[in-house]
């Protein structure tokens, strides 16, 4: 579905992604994690061509990324960030509806979508004509999942979406949009820096340190086959969350 090759990004001195190949597999969560600055919110925005990479390539089902196609392959994917990224200045139906409308779609097509998206984010109706700011930050996550989810996109691109929320939201969002990625069977690929939340969301997790995968493949394959020390270290620094996981998978 997505394909890096290559791919390589640097920020003046900082060398934030170094030479990375990376596939994501069609109707599979990807969860992207890794310590602070290993470059895995950066290799999110390569994937949606954010930003550019300074060598390599990034490819979307095949096609190759260029100035000249961006906008048409983005309309196929879905892009979510911590708190939702709303404009405080939109309703929460404006906020969600903005991309559909400059595409020129009529209202009563709006409108059935938004009642869509509603009732599979369970987000109150009557919440539609309220803003950013008189709406929770479990709401205003559910408006941008559904702003993400409007044009009804091949791929789901999440960078921390729970990061900002306290523990009781979050840990009620993370069950409702696992059960939404199963729901629509999308290719999801998401960043988070708690192991316990990749491992609950995630296929494939990809663990990153210093612009570089250092190891890919599911929960317990990176806990039992690690393939260095650091990933050893990353796990048994998160072992109580990836600890009362494990507990929940055998329940």
């Amino acid at each position: 579905m997505l394909e890096l090759i290559q791919v390589t990004r640097t920020f003046g001195a900082t060398v934030a992604v170094q030479p990375t190949d990376l596939s994501v597999r069609p109707g599979a969560t990807t969860v992207l994690i890794g310590p602070s600055g290993c470059g895995k919110s950066t290799l999110l925005r390569l994937m949606i061509y954010l930003i550019r990479p300074d060598s390599g390539s990034v490819r979307f089902e095949g096609t190759e990324f260029s100035d000249d196609d961006v906008l048409d392959l983005r309309h196929r994917m879905g892009y979510v960030i911590q708190d939702g990224g709303l404009f405080p200045h939109l309703t929460a139906a404006d906020n969600v509806a903005l991309l559909a409308r400059h595409l020129g779609w009529d209202e009563a097509r709006v409108t059935t979508r938004l009642d869509e998206l509603a009732d599979l984010t369970r987000f109150p109706s009557d919440g539609f004509s309220r803003f950013p700011a008189q709406l929770s930050g479990g709401q205003r996550q559910r408006v941008g999942l559904m702003r993400a989810l409007m044009l009804d996109p091949d791929v789901l691109l999440l960078d921390e979406p729970l990061g900002a929320l306290d523990p009781i939201v979050r840990s009620e969002l993370q069950v409702d949009l696992r059960d939404i990625f199963r729901t629509l069977d999308k290719t999801v690929v998401m960043v988070t820096h708690d192991m316990g939340e990749a491992g609950f969301f995630g296929d494939v997790i990809v663990l990153m340190r210093d612009g570089r995968i250092i190891q890919q493949g599911t929960l317990s394959q990176l806990i039992n086959e690690p393939a260095d020390d650091f990933v050893e270290r990353f796990i048994r620094a998160q072992r109580t969350a990836v600890h009362v996981l494990e507990e929940g998978a055998d329940s």
